[in-house]
C-alpha cells in the first residue's frame, strides 16, 4: 500500500486518538477515558499501524507522528494501570533496551564521538608522552600515577584508604559520575554542541589518563580497575551524551512540528534514557568501589570478570526486550 493511501485511510482515526490523548493529558479523564477498551483497542491499532509503517519504509515524518501517538497513548494506559515498582520492572527488562536501539543513531554520533576521542588521545599520549601535560596539569598526572601505582593499597582515587572506606567512594562514584553525566545531557539543549564537547572533552581525558599509564607501565593496575564497571560508566557517558544531542536535535531540526512541540516529545524520551543511565551509573558505582579497586584479586580474574560484564551489557541493550509489545 502506497503511504498517501495508507494515510488517506487511517489519518480520521488518528485525529480522533490525538484529540482523546490531549483531553486525558489535560486532566478531563472522565469525559476521555469512560470507553477504556475502546481506547486500548485504538492503542492498539496504533502501535500495529506504526509497526507497518517502519517496516514499509514510509516517510520519517509519519513514523515520528505515529511514535508520538503510541508514546504518548502508552503514557496515558498505564499512568493508572501499574504500581511505581511494576512500571520500573517493566522499563528495565524491555523499556530501556528497546529505547536505546530506537534511538540508535544518537548513541552511534555519542560513542564515535567520546570512543574515537579517547583512541586518538590514547595513542598519541603513549607515542608522545609529553602530550598529557597539554591536558593535565603536573600536579593531577602524578596524582593519577600514585593512583594506579602497583604499591598502593586500593586502586583508584583514595588509594589509601581501609577497606571498611569503600561506602565512601561508592558515595563519591555515584555523584561524581552522576553529575558529569547531568552535564553532557543537559547541555545538549545549546543545539547539541554542549553534549558534543563533553563527549569529546570526556573522550580526551580518559584517553590520555590511559595512554599515560600504559605507557609508564601500569597497564595491569590500570586496566583490571577500569574493565569492570567501565563497562556500565562509559556506556552511561554515551547514553548520556546521545540523549542530550536529541534534545538539541529537536531544536535545530523540528520538522513540521514548533520547536516547543518538537522538545517536548524529544525531551519525554530523552529523560527516560536519562533514567536508564542513573541505573546504569550506581551499577558502576557499587562495582568501581567495591570490585574494581580492590588488590587482592589478581589482574587475569579482573580481566575474566571485566569481559563478562561487558557481554552481559551489551546482550542485554541488543536481545532484551524484543518481544513485540501491546496491552493484553
Amino acid at each position: 500500500m502506497k503511504q498517501a493511501v495508507f494515510e488517506q485511510r487511517y489519518q480520521g482515526s488518528w485525529k480522533r486518538f490525538g484529540k482523546r490523548l490531549e483531553q486525558l493529558e489535560s486532566g478531563k479523564r472522565q469525559e476521555a477515558s469512560d470507553r477504556p477498551d475502546e481506547f486500548a483497542a485504538d492503542y492498539r491499532r496504533i502501535c500495529q499501524q506504526l509497526a507497518l509503517a517502519q517496516e514499509r519504509g514510509y516517510s520519517s515524518h509519519l513514523i515520528d507522528h505515529l511514535q508520538q501517538l503510541a508514546m504518548r497513548g502508552h503514557q496515558q494506559f498505564y499512568r493508572h494501570r501499574s504500581h511505581l515498582g511494576t512500571r520500573i520492572l517493566g522499563f528495565i527488562t524491555a523499556g530501556f533496551p528497546r529505547l536505546v536501539r530506537e534511538e540508535w543513531r544518537f548513541i552511534l554520533v555519542a560513542s564515535l564521538l567520546f570512543y574515537g576521542s579517547a583512541l586518538l588521545m590514547g595513542l598519541l599520549t603513549y607515542h608522545f608522552p609529553d602530550l598529557v601535560y597539554s591536558v593535565m596539569a603536573p600536579e593531577r598526572v602524578a596524582e593519577m600515577e600514585s593512583m594506579y601505582s602497583p604499591e598502593a593499597r586500593r586502586l583508584g582515587p583514595m588509594s589509601e584508604r581501609d577497606t571498611g572506606d569503600d561506602w565512601q567512594m561508592f558515595a563519591f562514584y555515584i555523584m561524581n559520575n552522576i553529575g558529569i553525566a547531568f552535564q553532557t545531557f543537559a547541555s545538549g539543549l545549546l543545539f547539541c554542541l554542549g553534549s558534543l564537547f563533553f563527549l569529546f572533552f570526556n573522550g580526551l581525558m580518559i584517553g590520555s589518563v590511559a595512554g599515560h599509564l600504559t605507557q609508564v607501565g601500569y597497564i595491569e593496575t590500570f586496566w583490571s580497575f577500569v574493565i569492570g564497571h567501565g563497562a556500565f560508566e562509559l556506556t552511561a557517558i554515551t547514553f548520556a551524551g546521545a540523549a542530550g544531542l536529541k534534545l538539541g536535535w529537536a531544536l535545530l531540526a523540528p520538522g513540521r512540528l514548533s520547536r516547543i512541540d518538537a522538545l517536548r516529545y524529544a525531551a519525554s524520551r530523552a529523560v527516560q534514557l536519562v533514567g536508564g543511565v542513573i541505573l546504569l551509573l550506581l551499577i558502576a558505582a557499587f562495582v568501581e568501589g567495591y570490585w574494581s579497586s580492590t588488590t587482592q584479586v589478581s589482574a587475569t580474574v579482573k580481566y575474566i570478570v571485566g569481559a563478562v560484564l561487558w557481554l552481559l551489557v551489551g546482550g542485554y541493550f541488543i536481545l532484551v526486550g524484543r518481544a513485540s509489545h501491546a496491552p493484553d
